[in-house]
This record gives C-alpha cells, structure tokens and sequence, in this order.
C-alpha cells in the first residue's frame, strides 16, 4: 500500500534529460547493507576521481539503522541541473523520490542503480521503472533479469569500484600475517537471505576437508542475526560440536573486516545466486583466492585464474525468509565435495593460494578502480538520453 501511495504521489522529473555534474548519490549511505555498501562505493570512487558529487542518505526514510559513520557533502538542497544516481530498488523507488522533493529533482537525469539476485524479477518491479531514464547493473546476470521489466529504459553494466577502498583491505603476505593455521572465511548478512547465501554448504564443506583438525579453521562472519532467527539457531546446531569453527555475528568496522581478510587463507562462498558478489569481489583484492559457485554474477569475474570456480546443479528459489522465495525460478546449489577438495589442495599445495591471489588481487585493482568507475559514469551520463543500447562495462 505504502508502495502504490508513493508511486501516485512521487514527483516525476522530466525525463530525457541529459546528464551532468553534480552528481548526486542516494541511498541508504549509513546502512550496514549491500545496497549501502553500493552507495557508498559509489559515492568514494567518484569523489576520488574528483567528479564533483554530493549525498542525500534514506537510510532513515527507508527504516534501516544507521550503523555506519560515512561523511559525505550533502545534495539534499542541490536545484538546478545534475544527476540522480538513486541506489534504491526499483519497488521502494518512489518512496525515496517522494522524500527528495520536485525542488530537488526539477532539471535532473535519474539513474536507478538496482540489484536482484534471481533470473527474473517480480512484477512489482515495474513500478520504479517510469522514474528513472536508465537503469545500472553490477553484473550481466542482473542485467538479464531487469532488461524483461525495463519497458525500452537502457540497462548498463557497471560493476562496483571495489578498489575505491583499496587502502582498507590488502592482504601482505611478505610480512608473515598469516598464522601456522589455515584459515578459511566465510562472510554473509543474515538479511539478504539465509538460504541464498547457504552458509551452512560452506560448513560442511570446510567439515568434510577438515573435520575437527585445530591445524585448520573456519570463521563464520554474519550479522543482522535477529531478522531470521531460526537461521542462527541452524548456524548455532551446525558448528556446535567443531572446535576449529568460530562464529561472529556481530556487525563490524571496515577496519575490522580488512583484521579478517589478512587473517585469512582462502573466501569460501557456496551461495545459491550473487547479484554481485561482494565479499567475493573485496576477498579478490585483498589478495585471496576464492573458492565459490560458478553460476550467477560472480562468472563475470571470478575464473580458475583466481580461485576454484565450484560445479552446481539448479534447483527451485525456495527461501523461508520470503525475500527471494520464487520456486518457479531456480539457483544453484554447489558441489560440496568438490569445494572440499579445493580447500584440501589449497592447504596442501605450497605457494598456490598465493599465486591465485596475487592474480586475482590484479585484476580487482585494474577492473573495479575508482578511476575507471568515475570514467564509465560520466561517458554513461552524457551519452543522448534516447540511446537505448546497453553500454556494457
């Protein structure tokens, strides 16, 4: 009901505008959340390319805490002409754009940033899509699934400039962080869907290569445990007689999640669908090697160069938090054994995670730059609005 409201009452900016600087960033910037993240990265990666962009944080409007201290200049007044770049789904879209106001948007191009992790969208999705003149992706997975709802709107790859935080998240192998210990990481947020990101697959996994060896260990990082309890009472049941297992559950600082990125040997995700891929992404710039599906958004990226793409079989979209719940869709679910083995050769094998990583941590800062990202952008927003070829990344 909220939704449709917005929808009627939103403000609609006039469409076909061309784009310019200021650039203007919207979302939830003080959100612990994958879309804040996005926001975020968005927001440094074009202020270090010295693109002239401001902020207006919906991290309150759109009822997320605000857990996250990210200083920005504030876009809240900017009239005149600009662009939008809104990085807020397209269902809750006119909500955010009734809460910039007319005044705000008058003269300026919209961008709607939007992420799924399934192969088609729900239908509610078409109502974010009047508001915005293009539409980007992070992958060409997602693109897929948006380009059926994107009624004509140009749907453009542009994959998120991981490395705008390079600084805060390199592994230094040279100076013996590591411990004798081989230690594999597992990161998820509890919120963005228990049964998608399958924890539990990366458990047994690590289990089946490991069992209770204290040579070797699993970190388990999840947070926002209180949205889907029943997925920390599995978490709780699955390590809890494994010494080698620790489990964390608490939300972190970035600075304490790059602590877990140098600790750490190997990112292991056996999810069942990425839009993105994140930790997968952030894993490859610290210089880890990944152990992951290969099937979703992270094909875009993550190859045998990297890490071990793991085998999967299709299954139905059943998720008992309801967030992605579509049994007549299908995503992926991964070869165990094989992701077991992988670990086993990476422990076992001297100098290939090192190899693998340094690889992948190459690629990450060539391909996810926040110079690189600042160049698409404004080649994106200049274009003639009536351009309606995917502008591919």
């Amino acid at each position: 009901m909220l939704q449709g409201a917005a929808a009627r009452l939103a403000p609609r900016a006039a469409l076909g505008r061309s784009g310019s600087e200021p650039l203007i960033v919207v979302g939830v910037l003080t959100s612990s959340t994958g879309l804040g993240e996005s926001a975020r990265l968005c927001y440094q990666a074009l202020e270090r390319a010295g693109l002239e962009v401001y902020a207006v944080d919906l991290s309150e409007t759109l009822m997320q805490a605000r857990n996250v201290d990210f200083p920005f200049r504030d876009g809240s007044t900017m009239v005149g002409s600009g662009t939008i770049i809104a990085h807020v789904n397209s269902p809750i879209l006119p909500v955010a754009l009734l809460k910039l106001g007319r005044t705000l948007l008058e003269a300026k191009r919209i961008v709607g940033v939007w992420h799924w992790e399934l192969p088609r969208v729900p239908a509610t999705w078409s109502g974010g899509v009047p508001f915005v003149d293009e539409i980007w992706v992070s992958s060409h997975f997602t693109q897929a699934a948006i380009s059926s709802i994107a009624a004509g709107k140009p749907v453009k790859v542009l994959p998120h400039p991981v490395a705008a935080h390079a600084g805060g998240i390199a592994k230094d192998w040279e100076k013996g962080e590591r411990s004798d210990c081989f230690t594999v990481l597992s990161m998820f947020d509890t919120g963005s869907s228990f049964a998608r990101k399958n924890p539990l697959a990366a458990i047994a996994a690590f289990r089946r290569a490991f069992g209770n060896d204290r040579s070797a260990r699993l970190i388990v990082k999840t947070q926002n445990t209180s949205l889907y309890p029943a997925g920390l009472r599995r978490l709780e049941e699955a390590v809890a007689d494994a010494d080698n297992i620790e489990l964390i559950t608490q939300s972190m600082s970035r600075e304490e999640v790059a602590s877990l990125y140098a600790q750490s040997d190997v990112l292991l995700s056996l999810h069942r669908a990425e839009g993105f891929g994140l930790p997968i992404a952030e894993s490859m710039l610290a210089g880890l090697p990944v152990v992951a599906t290969n099937w979703s958004a992270n094909t875009d990226f993550l190859t045998r160069d990297h890490g071990f793409p793991i085998d999967y079989h299709l299954v139905p979209a059943r998720d008992e938090q309801r967030t992605y719940h579509d049994p007549a869709a299908s995503w992926a679910e991964a070869d165990v054994e094989q992701a077991a083995a992988a670990l086993v050769r990476l422990r076992s094998e001297e100098g290939l995670g090192r190899r693998l990583g340094a690889c992948g941590r190459q690629f990450a800062l060539e391909a996810w730059s926040a110079e690189r990202y600042a160049r698409s952008v404004r080649e994106m927003i200049e274009q003639r609005p009536e351009t309606r070829d995917s502008v591919v990344q």
